[in-house]
């Protein structure tokens, strides 16, 4: 495994170069400048770039943005002291392969390493749980944020679906013709992102939008 290390502590960049070479891996460089960081990585094309957060020059991000604009494709990881929420998300929303801590043992660092250049994406296990609410409380804003765009009739048929009606059954209580059932069902699955009937009538019974008092059911 072939690293570039960017990292502008030079106690902690030097030590880490130190501890991976006896490990047996190859550190191509260890560098504390962000613009000659990318010039090695263009010009090495490391198996793997272990990068810092906060830098002066430029932060991490701005140094993966600038890699992934310049169409390398290599693993980059993270390695920070930075337990912040959104520094995680914004990190693997920008390319990041893998997020990791400064203080883990060296043996769960090369582990993660070898899991990152096999092809997975890695977040320090502290961060988990971090992870996971963060993505949960997005996923909850989106879903109540595409509910908003529904029109009267459309949140109608939604909740009508979610009690598990056919579309010749919604017609029929609606007074409208199947056609008109089935293009509001697909307008539906359009505004929430979704695939399936089935997928809308879940997102409407978790966000307990229809309160289950089954209106609309007997409207005309």
């Amino acid at each position: 495994m072939r690293i570039l290390l960017i990292d502008d502590h030079a106690l902690f960049r030097i030590g880490l170069r130190e501890l991976l070479e006896r490990r047996g891996l190859d550190v191509l460089d260890a560098v504390g400048d962000c613009e000659e960081g990318i010039r090695l990585v263009l010009e090495k094309q490391p198996d793997v770039v272990l990068l810092d957060m906060r830098m002066p020059q430029m932060t991490g991000l701005e140094v993966l943005q600038t890699l992934r604009e310049q169409g390398q494709q290599m693993p980059i990881v993270i390695l920070t002291t930075s337990r912040v929420e959104n520094d995680v998300i914004a990190s693997l929303q920008c390319g990041a392969q893998g997020y990791l801590l400064k203080d883990m043992e060296p043996d769960e660092l090369i582990r993660s390493l070898n899991e990152i250049v096999a092809g997975q994406t890695v977040v320090a296990s502290e961060l988990t749980m971090v992870l996971a609410k963060a993505v949960s409380g997005r996923e909850q804003v989106k879903a109540e944020s595409a509910m908003d765009q529904l029109t009267p009739r459309e949140k109608e048929i939604l909740c009508l679906l979610a009690e598990g009606q056919s579309n010749k059954v919604i017609a029929r209580n609606l007074g409208i013709s199947d056609g008109t059932v089935k293009l509001h069902v697909k307008a539906i699955l359009r505004k929430l992102d979704v695939h399936s009937r089935v997928e809308a009538a879940v997102i409407a019974v978790e966000q307990r939008f229809c309160k289950g008092d089954g209106s609309g059911s007997d409207q005309g």
